[in-house]
């Protein structure tokens, strides 16, 4: 590679890394696997090593990834979070040893498997626990000591505990807790976690406490940060004292300095793996000997005396038995693979999704193929590849009629969907109910799919509407209702009809019609009576709408059973009233914002309501309509466009300003 091939793969390297790190640490909603993003940091690491003219101080591989959120008090800590290095080969753990014997005669090893949570430091002072904080960028995190204090086995108080004790630790969310998250998730029609690492840091970041207790969280305690009042020699001893004080501490193995002891004790993590109730995604090897840390030291980002060993994705090939079709709310017809189980990642799977018709014949999967499968994120099992074919086989094709209620289907001109075009398909009745009762919909408490399943094979209900005839004595009939709990539902079903009308429209599943979508509908029309009148071309020039979109919603609202529908709603009591946002001044009324990057103080949402309230309009994307960009670190494709289209572009303190003046 010549040197100016270097300088612009380093480049394209260190925007894919910032980008991949603000989505995982700050966002908790990566786009990349685990396994990619660190191939990218071995691949920048190397070549900054071939080329050290191109190591600049501020590059991915010299700085701890992440920073405070500006929802929780900021918190410097005392003792540097810092990360570890990553190696992916015995060879390279071998090569390590051979760096630490260069400094150290005699050194031992402890080697721990690496949880796969988000790290936290925990101080106490005389016993109580005083503070709780996230790593952050490694020097300033996030107070979350409140939702910290939820976690059970977080001891609040130490018996005969020094007078100064700070100590790290990993919080995880068990498999057990991610899997009960995500089937209530899925049933309230939310976005489900990845995976159970970043349901971990999304669950430790809520504002209301009582949603992080709900979560169930756990940790390991892995290192003693600083300690004043008492004297350790070594890690192992230092994890052996805090387990005396009630803390749940990480597993250990403790090696001399013989490579194969401690591939062995890495091997042997490594076979536990799928039986453990939580995740790991390494192992981490470390010098146990505290004063031979201080000997070796540490770079500006990673400690000198330990290294993070990462496992390679798990990948298996199995046989598939059979493609499934769901047929989703809104008709389209899902394919899943249904295939002989195997064990990935701790669980056994047999299922993934296939997607559509066209993710199909791209690999040519067909039925009684041999296929490779591996957990994404080591959650989700996805479809790698076909790798064989039996002698007969022939492609797959989504069937022309619904497997539910065998109506035609048809292929959606605008997505790579096939759907179902009977609008009485009981999946999609079923699917439509469901989200309807959802959190983010009407917020129904205690009206999840099984019950809706119920109230459907009672042949209690047909419709979203028919929620509000349902008597005490219907709901008594079924399965598992008491008196108490067929009356909370009744109350839960009173109390929806007080949803305003952006949240109705929402939760009417209108095809792309989202949260933020029918709140824009709503903002700009402020009726059912003019939205249910309004022409495409009048919703098409909402900022934040095209003509997909636009026709989608007057097509919905001029269907003759929609119709019905809504004034079935109305007749029964649901109210569909919407109280436009109180606008402190008009300063920029007229006006379109777009928010971009990350901004130094403010959370998106936070700035969107500063818009707002003085007469603005925020949209999620950038057009000919947008009047200003506000733009933060990290900012993308939208500010791009911004400059293309010569459209204003400020930053957060100019915003902040322009409000102050108004």
């Amino acid at each position: 590679m010549t040197h100016q091939e270097a300088v612009e793969r380093v480049k394209e390297l260190t925007e894919i890394l910032t980008r991949m790190a603000h989505e995982y640490y700050d966002l908790d909603a990566p786009t990349a696997e685990d396994y990619e993003y660190d191939m990218k940091m071995k691949e920048l690491r190397e070549l900054e090593a071939a080329f050290p003219d191109l190591l600049e101080p501020d590059s991915p591989t010299q700085r701890v990834q992440g920073k405070a959120s500006g929802k929780f008090e900021k918190v410097t800590h005392e003792v540097q979070m810092a990360s570890l290095q990553d190696v992916f080969s015995f060879e390279q753990v071998a090569q390590f040893v051979e760096r630490v014997k260069e400094t150290v005669d005699d050194p031992h090893f402890t080697v721990e498997p690496k949880i796969d949570g988000l790290s936290v430091s925990l101080e106490y002072e005389n016993g109580v626990l005083v503070r709780g904080s996230t790593r952050g960028d490694g020097f300033v995190g996030e107070n979350v000591t409140a939702n910290l204090k939820t976690i059970r086995s977080i001891p609040l108080k130490i018996k005969d505990a020094p007078p100064v004790l700070e100590v790290r630790g990993e919080v995880y969310m068990p498999r057990a807790s991610f899997e009960r998250l995500s089937a209530q998730q899925e049933a309230a029609g939310e976005e489900l976690f990845k995976n159970p690492r970043n349901a971990a840091a999304g669950s430790l970041r809520q504002k209301d406490s009582a949603v992080t207790a709900s979560r169930r969280l756990n940790i390991f305690v892995f290192n003693l940060q600083r300690v004043e009042g008492a004297a350790y020699a070594s890690h192992s001893e230092t994890i052996d004292a805090l387990g005396a004080f009630g803390f749940p501490v990480i597993p250990y193995t403790r090696c001399g300095a013989d490579p194969d002891a401690i591939r062995a004790a890495i091997e042997k993590i490594g076979a536990s793996r799928g039986t453990l109730p939580y995740d790991i995604d390494g192992v981490v090897i470390k010098v146990d000997a505290l004063s031979e840390r201080t000997a070796l030291g540490a770079t500006a980002k990673y400690p000198k005396w330990a290294v993070a060993y990462k496992f390679p994705p798990e990948e298996k090939v199995t046989k598939l038995l059979s493609i499934d079709i769901q047929v989703g709310r809104t008709g389209v017809l899902t394919p899943v693979a249904v295939f002989e189980p195997i064990s990935l990642a701790g669980t056994s799977v047999a299922r993934a999704v296939l997607h559509n018709q066209q993710f199909i014949t791209e690999k040519d999967i067909r039925v009684g193929d041999m296929i490779r499968v591996r957990k994404a994120g080591d959650i989700i099992p996805e479809v790698l590849a076909s790798e064989s074919h039996e002698a007969d086989s022939l492609p797959y094709v989504i069937p022309e009629r619904c497997p539910v209620c065998g109506a035609p289907t048809e292929k959606d001109e605008q997505e790579a969907a096939v759907r179902c075009v009977n609008p009485v398909c009981p999946a999609q009745i079923f699917r439509a109910i469901v989200h309807f009762a959802s959190k983010n919909a009407m917020n129904i408490d205690g009206l999840g799919p099984a019950i809706v399943q119920q109230l459907l094979d009672g042949k209690l209900i047909a419709s979203p509407a028919d929620l509000y005839t349902l008597t005490k004595e219907q709901i008594l009939s079924l399965e598992g209702f008491k008196e108490k709990s067929a009356e909370n539902l009744l109350n839960a079903i009173e109390n929806s009809k007080n949803q305003p009308l952006d949240r109705v429209i929402g939760a009417l599943g209108i095809r792309g019609i989202g949260q933020n979508t029918s709140t824009l509908l709503c903002d700009h029309f402020g009726s059912l009576e003019k939205i249910r009148a309004a022409k495409a071309e009048e919703i098409a020039a909402i900022d934040g709408f095209g003509d997909i979109l636009a026709d989608s919603v007057a097509n919905t609202f001029a269907e003759p059973e929609f119709a019905a529908l809504v004034d079935t709603l109305l007749a029964r009591g649901v109210k569909m009233e919407y109280q436009a946002k109180v606008i402190a001044d008009t300063k920029f009324s007229g006006k379109t914002f777009v928010l971009t990057g990350t901004l130094p103080t403010l959370k998106r949402d936070e700035a969107k309501q500063m818009i707002e309230e003085h007469g603005g309009k925020v949209s999620g994307s950038v057009s000919k309509k947008t009047s200003v960009v506000v733009a933060g670190e990290d900012a993308g494709s939208k500010l791009t466009k911004a400059q293309e289209l010569g459209i204003e572009i400020i930053d957060e303190a100019e915003l902040l300003r322009r409000i102050a003046e108004s």
